[in-house]
């Protein structure tokens, strides 16, 4: 679509400056073009010289002349026989979704922070339309049901990017439901009105720091960064220290935002560098190992 259409049909309801157009179509959250200078000027010569706007310099006494546009009867016409003319294909040109279609290479992780730094664009252009609507932007109110179609165009915005958000869970969603049928047994759990994510089983060891990106994953995708783990889910790696296993453990779990709470009841916690490490860590919010899962789950929940 040309941008000479956007202009009649600004015109259509008053005289504007090339300037008033510029700063409408910036404005606008549904017309797209850029609505710089260059843009705005050219469509505008187009349009003289095709005989539907006038221009007229008016002068000012404190302030610098400016160049007043007007529609004409021929452009009024142009403009109703366009709008009755068979409407373009919607666009959807998404970047991201050409990024999403090749991140299988990504760790789970990788992924579900993809989706969360793409929710958060569509969450400010959210908040962008919403702050536009309370301030009121350009619409012309030349009768009732004029008001009520720029309205529902507003609406139909924000409509859009509210589905965009629905979309991103849903892909958040299952990804992490595909992440724990290749074998990660979390289970979400619910007390007090706050969540954590309960690994319990054998089964599902922290056994590689691929098991723990998988386990980050799911706190991702269940918008949960509180952590249980039992002890039969730590594997002996994870207690000797020279295996590198809980180094990175940790450091994920805090460049993630991942609060973890320990049950270890035997006699793991006592071995010599552990312990040590475990004696500094318990002084911290990130991770702490306790005796038994009453006092991890109270310091989960405190911390939440």
């Amino acid at each position: 679509m040309s941008i000479n259409y956007a202009i009649l049909g600004l015109l259509s309801s008053q005289s504007l400056t090339g300037y008033d157009m510029k700063k409408i179509i910036q404005d606008s959250s549904f017309m797209y073009w850029s609505g710089n200078n260059n843009q705005i000027y050219k469509a505008l010569v187009e349009l003289l010289k095709d005989g539907y706007v006038t221009s007229e310099v008016q002068h000012q006494e404190s302030s610098p002349s400016k160049k007043m546009y007007t529609i004409t009867p021929e452009g009024r016409a142009e403009l109703k026989y366009w709008v009755q003319s068979a409407p373009e294909q919607p666009e959807s040109r998404k970047t991201f979704l050409i990024q999403l279609a090749w991140s299988d290479q990504l760790e789970t992780a990788e992924i579900l922070a993809m989706l969360d730094a793409y929710g958060q664009e569509i969450i400010s252009l959210i908040h962008l339309e919403q702050g536009r609507a309370d301030k009121g932007q350009y619409a012309p109110d030349r009768s009732p049901r004029e008001a009520m179609i720029w309205r529902l165009i507003e609406a139909n915005q924000l409509s859009a990017y509210t589905s965009e958000l629905k979309w991103i869970g849903e892909v958040r969603q299952a990804i992490t439901r595909e992440t724990e049928v290749k074998g990660m047994n979390i289970e979400v759990i619910t007390k007090e009105g706050q969540r954590y994510l309960e690994l319990r089983s054998a089964d599902s060891r922290l056994g590689t720091e691929q098991d723990i990106l998988d386990l980050i994953g799911a706190c991702m995708g269940h918008d949960v960064y509180n952590v249980l783990l039992h002890e039969a889910a730590l594997p002996e790696a994870f207690y000797n220290l020279r295996t590198g296993l809980a180094g990175t453990a940790l450091q994920k779990f805090i460049n993630y935002h991942v609060r973890c709470a320990a049950v270890i009841t035997g006699t793991q916690a006592d071995k010599g560098r552990f312990k040590e490490l475990l004696t500094e860590l318990n002084k911290g919010t990130a991770f702490r190992a306790f005796s038994n899962e009453e006092e991890a789950v109270a310091w989960l929940l405190q911390t939440v």
